[in-house]
């Protein structure tokens, strides 16, 4: 009996240790299926960023008079539909979170002012048509920003910490400056002339994009081609695009050359979410866990 009771506070260490590493490991778990799943939806959010953007500057050439680009455009707002239901599963378990970067009704409200543009688009001006699809693209953004700086970060090293910055903050913020620079250039080639207030938009773009360039610290062979494919399309810009009549270049020209620079910006964005997604997460603080 004596044996017996000297062994108790062993044993009740024993389990207290048992109890602990059952715990951890469950908040591990959690952890590593918080990780994923946040990623899927930033992987989500960026392909419909992507493709509101590219949908908004075929949208400013077509209201400027160029029909041909009404078949993409139709292409475009079909495969967004789709890609709406994607986020939507994406972001199921995110309710179960104390404070949820998104939430199903909010993806409901987006999809309906979507679905409400596309069917108005005839019927907007260009400059009308702009705004309505930034409004829509720096919700998404925001929405980004959200699951890096609250599900993503909190769950990787500090020394990772700044390469979520790049790939969810920074390098997306770059492909909007881009976005907004390829729609008014879209116009403004269908045009062939460009208004005063245009080329001063069209000015601030470029060097706002070039400024974020130089704060992003994810630097590798993505980033190489993605610096010239940028700084091709300022170049054209600068040197083709900003005087008031005589514009000569194509907007199937320009689309093309802005569209491979905003592509390589997001292939460089897709590495980095790739590092990320391979990268261990580590054991978050208690707030960062699924509530129970």
């Amino acid at each position: 009996m004596e044996w017996l009771m000297m062994s108790m506070p062993v044993l009740a260490a024993l389990i207290l240790a048992l109890m602990i590493m059952h715990a951890r490991q469950d908040r591990r778990r959690l952890a590593s299926l918080s990780h994923r799943e946040s990623l899927a939806a930033c992987r989500a959010l960026l392909v419909l960023i992507a493709g509101i953007q590219q949908h908004r500057g075929l949208s400013s050439a077509w209201l400027a008079g160029d029909s041909s680009f009404r078949t993409r455009l139709m292409a475009l707002e079909n495969d967004i539909a789709q890609r709406l239901p994607e986020l939507q599963t994406a972001i199921r378990d995110e309710a179960r979170q104390p404070s949820p970067c998104l939430t199903a009704n909010e993806l409901a409200l987006f999809g309906h002012r979507w679905r409400s543009l596309c069917e108005r688009l005839g019927d907007l001006t260009i400059e009308q048509s702009v705004a309505q699809h930034t409004m829509m693209i720096e919700m998404l953004l925001k929405w980004l920003q959200a699951f890096g700086e609250a599900r993503i970060e909190p769950l990787v090293p500090e020394a990772g910490r700044p390469l979520v910055r790049d790939c969810l903050v920074r390098l997306p913020a770059i492909t909007e400056c881009l976005g907004q620079a390829r729609a008014l250039g879209m116009s403004i080639a269908t045009r062939h002339g460009c208004p005063a207030v245009a080329r001063v938009r069209l000015m601030f773009l470029v060097a706002r994009a070039e400024s974020l360039l130089k704060q992003v610290t994810d630097l590798g062979e993505r980033s190489t081609t993605a610096n010239a494919a940028i700084q091709h399309m300022a170049r054209i810009i600068r040197t083709q695009m900003l005087q008031a009549s005589g514009i000569t270049i194509s907007p199937q020209a320009f689309f093309s050359l802005s569209t491979a620079a905003i592509d390589a910006v997001f292939a460089w964005i897709g590495d980095s979410v790739d590092t990320l997604t391979h990268s261990t997460p580590q054991e978050p603080p208690r707030a960062a866990v699924y509530a129970h």
